[in-house]
Protein backbone atom coordinates (compact mmCIF):
# COMPACT_ATOMS: atom_id res chain seq x y z
CA UNK A 1 0.00 0.00 0.00
CA UNK A 2 2.91 2.41 1.15
CA UNK A 3 4.68 1.40 -2.34
CA UNK A 4 1.75 2.69 -4.14
CA UNK A 5 1.21 5.94 -2.64
CA UNK A 6 4.94 6.57 -3.39
CA UNK A 7 4.55 5.53 -7.15
CA UNK A 8 1.52 7.94 -7.56
CA UNK A 9 2.89 10.71 -5.50
CA UNK A 10 5.73 10.39 -7.74
CA UNK A 11 4.05 10.56 -10.30
CA UNK A 12 1.97 13.69 -10.23
CA UNK A 13 5.67 15.46 -9.00
CA UNK A 14 6.96 14.47 -12.49
CA UNK A 15 3.56 15.58 -14.14
CA UNK A 16 3.97 19.17 -12.36
CA UNK A 17 7.53 18.94 -13.04
CA UNK A 18 6.91 19.20 -16.56
CA UNK A 19 4.08 21.19 -16.67
CA UNK A 20 5.15 24.75 -17.91
CA UNK A 21 3.31 28.04 -17.80
CA UNK A 22 1.25 28.39 -21.24
CA UNK A 23 2.49 31.42 -23.76
CA UNK A 24 1.06 34.78 -24.12
CA UNK A 25 -2.11 34.50 -25.51
CA UNK A 26 -3.81 36.58 -28.17
CA UNK A 27 -5.04 39.92 -26.52
CA UNK A 28 -8.97 39.53 -25.52
CA UNK A 29 -10.90 41.45 -23.11
CA UNK A 30 -8.69 40.76 -20.28
CA UNK A 31 -5.51 40.38 -21.57
CA UNK A 32 -3.41 43.41 -21.05
CA UNK A 33 0.24 44.32 -23.47
CA UNK A 34 1.73 41.19 -22.85
CA UNK A 35 -1.63 39.20 -23.88
CA UNK A 36 -2.02 37.97 -19.98
CA UNK A 37 -5.44 36.93 -18.78
CA UNK A 38 -6.75 36.07 -14.93
CA UNK A 39 -5.66 32.29 -14.19
CA UNK A 40 -8.14 30.58 -15.60
CA UNK A 41 -9.04 32.98 -18.96
CA UNK A 42 -10.80 36.25 -18.77
CA UNK A 43 -13.53 36.12 -15.72
CA UNK A 44 -11.14 33.07 -14.13
CA UNK A 45 -12.30 30.02 -16.13
CA UNK A 46 -16.17 30.69 -14.80
CA UNK A 47 -18.86 30.22 -17.59
CA UNK A 48 -20.72 33.18 -18.79
CA UNK A 49 -23.97 32.10 -17.14
CA UNK A 50 -22.29 31.86 -13.68
CA UNK A 51 -21.08 35.61 -13.49
CA UNK A 52 -22.88 37.38 -11.22
CA UNK A 53 -23.13 41.45 -12.51
CA UNK A 54 -21.09 43.59 -10.80
CA UNK A 55 -18.21 40.95 -9.19
CA UNK A 56 -15.50 40.43 -9.83
CA UNK A 57 -15.15 37.71 -12.50
CA UNK A 58 -17.74 40.56 -14.26
CA UNK A 59 -15.01 42.93 -14.03
CA UNK A 60 -12.28 40.53 -15.77
CA UNK A 61 -14.87 38.82 -18.95
CA UNK A 62 -16.29 42.64 -19.54
CA UNK A 63 -13.74 45.21 -19.09
CA UNK A 64 -10.67 43.41 -18.27
CA UNK A 65 -9.02 43.83 -14.52
CA UNK A 66 -5.41 44.26 -15.56
CA UNK A 67 -3.22 46.98 -17.10
CA UNK A 68 0.66 45.71 -18.05
CA UNK A 69 3.66 48.52 -17.90
CA UNK A 70 6.65 48.39 -19.40
CA UNK A 71 10.48 47.62 -17.62
CA UNK A 72 10.82 50.44 -15.00
CA UNK A 73 7.84 52.49 -15.97
CA UNK A 74 4.04 53.76 -14.69
CA UNK A 75 2.91 55.34 -17.40
CA UNK A 76 -0.27 54.21 -19.41
CA UNK A 77 -0.17 53.02 -22.37
CA UNK A 78 -2.82 53.12 -24.89
CA UNK A 79 -3.67 49.87 -24.72
CA UNK A 80 -3.85 50.45 -21.04
CA UNK A 81 -5.86 53.55 -21.54
CA UNK A 82 -8.58 51.36 -23.68
CA UNK A 83 -8.96 48.77 -20.60
CA UNK A 84 -9.47 51.43 -18.52
CA UNK A 85 -11.85 53.15 -20.51
CA UNK A 86 -14.14 50.09 -19.93
CA UNK A 87 -13.71 49.79 -16.85
CA UNK A 88 -14.76 53.02 -16.21
CA UNK A 89 -17.81 51.98 -18.42
CA UNK A 90 -18.26 49.02 -15.68
CA UNK A 91 -18.15 51.00 -13.19
CA UNK A 92 -20.63 53.43 -13.79
CA UNK A 93 -23.04 50.54 -14.69
CA UNK A 94 -22.32 49.20 -10.77
CA UNK A 95 -22.17 52.78 -8.69
CA UNK A 96 -22.10 51.27 -5.32
CA UNK A 97 -18.94 48.91 -5.96
CA UNK A 98 -15.97 50.17 -4.82
CA UNK A 99 -12.71 48.52 -5.78
CA UNK A 100 -9.09 48.43 -4.91
CA UNK A 101 -5.90 48.83 -7.79
CA UNK A 102 -2.99 46.93 -6.80
CA UNK A 103 0.44 47.91 -8.02
CA UNK A 104 2.90 44.94 -8.89
CA UNK A 105 6.44 44.90 -9.66
CA UNK A 106 8.95 42.30 -11.43
CA UNK A 107 11.45 40.75 -8.83
CA UNK A 108 14.06 42.72 -10.18
CA UNK A 109 15.22 45.82 -7.96
CA UNK A 110 15.14 46.84 -4.24
CA UNK A 111 12.23 46.05 -2.30
CA UNK A 112 11.64 49.92 -1.19
CA UNK A 113 12.05 50.74 -5.10
CA UNK A 114 9.57 48.28 -6.40
CA UNK A 115 6.93 49.43 -3.22
CA UNK A 116 7.43 52.94 -4.19
CA UNK A 117 7.08 51.58 -8.41
CA UNK A 118 4.02 49.82 -7.38
CA UNK A 119 2.31 52.51 -5.94
CA UNK A 120 2.75 54.89 -9.39
CA UNK A 121 1.45 52.26 -11.20
CA UNK A 122 -1.82 51.71 -9.07
CA UNK A 123 -1.93 55.84 -8.86
CA UNK A 124 -1.60 55.96 -12.51
CA UNK A 125 -4.35 53.46 -13.59
CA UNK A 126 -6.86 55.41 -10.56
CA UNK A 127 -5.82 58.95 -11.61
CA UNK A 128 -7.30 57.68 -15.79
CA UNK A 129 -10.41 56.38 -13.93
CA UNK A 130 -11.37 59.61 -11.66
CA UNK A 131 -10.79 61.68 -15.06
CA UNK A 132 -13.11 59.64 -16.62
CA UNK A 133 -15.39 60.77 -14.13
CA UNK A 134 -15.28 57.78 -11.45
CA UNK A 135 -14.92 59.40 -8.21
CA UNK A 136 -11.91 58.95 -6.49
CA UNK A 137 -14.10 58.37 -3.49
CA UNK A 138 -14.50 54.74 -4.99
CA UNK A 139 -11.12 53.64 -5.56
CA UNK A 140 -8.08 52.43 -3.03
CA UNK A 141 -4.97 51.72 -3.93
CA UNK A 142 -2.42 49.67 -3.05
CA UNK A 143 1.74 48.63 -3.83
CA UNK A 144 2.41 45.24 -3.07
CA UNK A 145 5.78 45.98 -5.15
CA UNK A 146 7.30 42.42 -5.56
CA UNK A 147 6.04 41.22 -2.47
CA UNK A 148 3.10 39.58 -4.05
CA UNK A 149 4.39 38.34 -7.32
CA UNK A 150 1.38 37.48 -9.95
CA UNK A 151 3.23 34.79 -11.75
CA UNK A 152 6.31 33.07 -10.21
CA UNK A 153 9.34 32.63 -12.82
CA UNK A 154 12.50 34.44 -13.14
CA UNK A 155 12.25 34.94 -16.87
CA UNK A 156 11.34 37.86 -19.08
CA UNK A 157 7.40 36.46 -19.47
CA UNK A 158 7.05 35.90 -15.69
CA UNK A 159 8.45 39.81 -15.42
CA UNK A 160 6.14 41.23 -17.94
CA UNK A 161 2.95 39.19 -16.31
CA UNK A 162 4.32 41.17 -12.58
CA UNK A 163 4.45 44.91 -14.29
CA UNK A 164 1.09 45.19 -13.77
CA UNK A 165 -1.85 47.18 -11.85
CA UNK A 166 -5.09 44.96 -10.99
CA UNK A 167 -8.79 46.38 -10.26
CA UNK A 168 -10.14 44.45 -7.59
CA UNK A 169 -13.83 44.54 -6.36
CA UNK A 170 -13.98 45.36 -3.00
Amino acid sequence: MHSKFVAVAGGLLLLAACSSPPPPSPAGPGAGAYGAVPPGGPGGGISASQIVPGSQEDLAQTAGDRVFFAFDRSDISPQAQQILTRQAEWLRRYPNVMVRIEGHCDERGTREYNLALGARRAEAAKDVLVALGIPASRIATISYGKDRPVVLGSNPWAWAQNRVAITTVQ
